[in-house]
């Protein structure tokens, strides 16, 4: 495509409506094909279905346990869609996600907006697409978490923000839409995730107005009704959950979970200063072949106004994460509109040979990593089906990387951008139905899959309920089966047993369930073993399913070719 006729396609509207729909073409097999995840994802699922089931919107539980970690925003949000367009008892997780999708829907609409009136239309509908087609970002809208929509809030007020700070740059007054959207992706951040919105925003204010010595901008964004707005859409929940806590919210989602992020590596996700960086290319993929040169424009050019808000943007946000003691990949994500901007106002000028070579190599080293992950991820746990999905992970990975890298070594940046993104985009997709047929982890679906066959699913309704299970405590399993199932050990199995319920047991407690099950005289047979990857405790799994004396007869069906074990008596 022509650039004549790549701008006739983008101007006006067209711009920021066809990066969310390449947005939307790159977030949606995730969101259709993976089954629930461990453990986050379906932790948030589980707490907004219990929220539907009971009646309590306030209130955030896991089963009977507390989650006071983080606010209500995405679970209001998760239980409308799954209102909307599903219902509880489907247990299907898709209907969860639909925040995160319509998340990164936002963020690269809003990018795409900010970057018309920075950049130019042209820069404006690349930045959106960029932000939009990134591997993190777009595995983050197939996830049901609150990284994709608290993405969307921050980059809405970033980009709103932007634009109030270049109109009174240029002696405009700001417009009053623009200071509306900036306290409502202000007020909603929070809301989704407290104040790691605020650890973005905040720092580029003060960063500016030094660099600047100049606050005077600050004062036209609205304060004496911004402010109240913030407090009209978090302060109804905030009052509501310290009186039905007790303040014990408080005390856990900031005393505990903050505190113990900001102080150390919390639930062992450490990391050294540095890690986001050396992350960074196979994130961005596929557009980290410009990636050297929005960091070159983000140092060329700061004396551009836009330019120097990009950096403030970016930079003091992305040095809070890196610092934090807890690290994971997803943290960064709210940095990802200001890179995507950089990368854009790059292609308004030519490449440097510098840039265009290290973007090169940074592109084949990304998507070598992903296809090396393809690879390993086939050979230990692959079928034959997977084979096939794999093959075209691998080839568009590969068209993606060699082949942008061609193009922009031959000084075509944005024809470059423009293959990388399209093949880039099948890629991921390939990427998640290689991932859904990876059977060996998906273990939870497994079980319950060999439960309805043998009809002795709890939601089946021929036997009674619950299912209790040993070791595999995992959210994705409560998810599928329902706030009742028993999470316990051998005995609890075989109480389970003794009263009519299924129960499976993981092969290092079959000797104390064995042992268990002949003291109590509970009756059962197995009805199938599923042998898998338990991948969020990083060990293999061998998991026997027993069906009590007197459930309905059933051929035995075992998990992934495996043969039942004996009868429990």
């Amino acid at each position: 495509m022509t650039r004549p006729n790549l701008d006739r396609h983008i101007a006006g509207w067209r711009g920021p409506v066809l990066a969310a729909l390449l947005t939307l073409i790159a977030g949606l097999p995730g969101l259709l094909l993976l089954p629930p995840l461990d453990r986050d994802e379906s932790r948030y699922a589980q707490a907004t279905s219990q929220m539907l089931e009971s009646g309590d919107y306030v209130d955030i539980r896991f089963q009977e346990e507390p989650r006071w970690k983080k606010p209500v925003g995405i679970y209001w949000m998760q239980a409308v869609a799954v209102g909307l367009t599903s219902s509880v008892e489907n247990r299907d997780i898709a209907p969860y996600r639909l925040p995160s999708l319509f998340g990164a829907l936002i963020a690269a609409l809003a990018v795409a907006w900010a970057g018309a009136a920075l950049f130019g239309q042209r820069a404006g509908f690349l930045a959106g697409a960029i932000l939009g087609t990134t591997l993190l970002l777009s595995t983050e809208a197939g996830m049901a978490k609150t990284d994709a929509m608290l993405c969307a809030c921050v980059t809405l007020a970033m980009c709103s923000l932007a634009r109030i700070y270049l109109a009174t740059r240029a002696g405009e007054v700001p417009r009053r839409p623009h200071k509306f959207l900036f306290w409502l992706g202000l007020g909603l951040s929070i809301l989704i995730k407290g104040p790691i919105g605020l650890l973005v925003v905040a720092p580029a204010m003060v960063a500016l107005s030094v660099w600047d010595r100049d606050i005077r901008w600050l004062k036209r964004l609205g304060w004496g009704w911004g402010l109240p707005m913030v407090a009209l859409l978090v302060g109804p929940w905030a009052i509501a959950i310290t009186i039905a806590t007790d303040g014990g919210f408080w005390r856990e989602a900031v005393g505990h979970d903050l505190g113990g992020k900001i102080t150390g590596a919390a639930e062992s996700h450490g990391g050294f200063p540095g890690f986001y960086l050396l992350l960074s290319p196979l994130l961005l993929f596929p557009a980290t072949l410009l990636w050297p040169a929005a960091l070159s424009t983000a140092w060329s050019r700061r004396a551009e106004p836009a330019v120097r808000f990009m950096v403030c943007w970016m930079v003091p946000g992305w040095l809070i994460f890196e610092f934090a003691p807890t690290k994971l990949p997803h943290y960064t994500l709210p940095t990802f509109g200001a890179i995507a901007l950089l990368m854009a106002a790059a292609l308004t000028q030519p490449i440097g040979t510098i840039s265009r070579r290290v973007g090169a190599g940074l592109t084949v080293f990304a998507a070598g990593i992903i296809c090396a992950i393809t690879v390993y991820g086939l050979t230990q746990w692959g079928t034959s089906t997977a084979q096939t999905w794999a093959a075209i992970t691998i080839l568009c990975t590969a068209v993606a990387g060699i082949g942008g890298t061609f193009i922009l070594l031959n000084r075509a940046a944005v024809s470059a951008l423009l293959v990388a993104m399209a093949f880039g985009v099948v890629s991921h997709a390939a990427l998640a139905g290689t991932l859904r047929q990876l059977r060996p982890l998906s273990v939870a679906p497994l079980l319950v899959e060999t439960m309805e066959r043998a009809g002795i699913a709890p939601d089946q309704g021929l036997i009674p309920g619950p299912v209790a299970i040993t070791t595999f405590h995992e959210p994705s399993f409560v998810f599928l089966t329902g706030r009742d199932t028993q999470l316990t050990d051998a005995a609890g199995a075989a109480r389970a047993l003794a009263e009519g319920r299924p129960a499976i047991v993981e092969a290092h407690d079959a000797e104390a369930f064995r042992q268990a099950v002949a003291q109590s005289g509970a009756g059962g047979r197995a009805v199938g073993t599923v042998r898998g990857y338990n991948y969020a405790a990083g060990e293999e799994v061998a998991l026997t399913v027993y069906a009590p004396t007197g459930a309905p007869a059933a051929p035995s069906v075992p998990g992934n070719g495996a043969p039942a074990e004996g009868p429990a008596e």
